[in-house]
């Protein structure tokens, strides 16, 4: 039997998926969770196979959960389901560690072919979105660029960036200024989206 994790917000798609693997004669879901977190604390408690995670969860959205498993639970493959998912989340799943990545919107029987599949040693990654993510142009960002745009992301004033990266407060100005410019952006908020779906940040 591969042992499955399964962890997603929203209940009633965590029941339905958990309904959906029982039927299958190899597959059994040993442990359910709501949040990043607890996806975290039952894989340790648990000891899945596999851990089918959510993309967008709370305390750790499903690439930090697949790069905290890489490290905490080597052993256990991870595969990420996503709503929505763009390019640039598949770029990060992997190189977090993730095994699978999945759109929400494919087939039932899909589901449990990956989970075999990473269970085996394998990768499964939607085609359509690995045609994508071949095409994702180069970032155009200098690596201080990304870096003050990343401590943007979470609403640091510029003095505080400032101080984290050790340069003056109208250096980070100039970089924020050239990111926004560089993807086109309004505002610093939409250079941050920019780069996020890109898979730049």
């Amino acid at each position: 039997m591969i042992r499955v994790l399964l962890a997603d917000d929203e209940d009633l798609i965590r029941v339905a998926v958990a309904a959906l693997l029982d039927l299958e004669p190899d597959i059994e879901v040993v442990a359910h969770a709501a949040d990043g977190p607890s996806a975290v604390t039952a894989a340790l408690a648990h000891c899945p196979d596999v851990a089918v995670v959510d993309l967008e969860m709370p305390g750790l959205d499903g690439i930090a959960v697949a790069a905290e498993l890489s490290r905490v639970r080597p052993d256990c493959a991870v595969v990420v389901l996503t709503g929505h998912g763009r390019p640039g989340h598949l770029r990060q799943a992997l190189t977090a560690g993730a095994r699978g990545f999945l759109p929400k919107g494919s087939p039932g029987w899909a589901l449990a072919d990956v989970i075999r599949r990473v269970h085996a040693g394998g990768r499964y990654v939607d085609p359509s979105l690995a045609a994508d993510a071949l095409t994702l142009p180069p970032c155009p960002l200098t690596p201080r660029e990304l870096e003050t745009l990343r401590l943007a992301e979470v609403g640091a004033p510029v003095a505080v960036i400032a101080r984290r990266v050790h340069l003056s407060t109208g250096t980070v100005r100039n970089h924020l200024s050239a990111a926004v410019q560089k993807l086109g952006a309004a505002d610093r908020a939409e250079a941050v989206r920019t780069a996020r779906d890109n898979g730049w940040l």
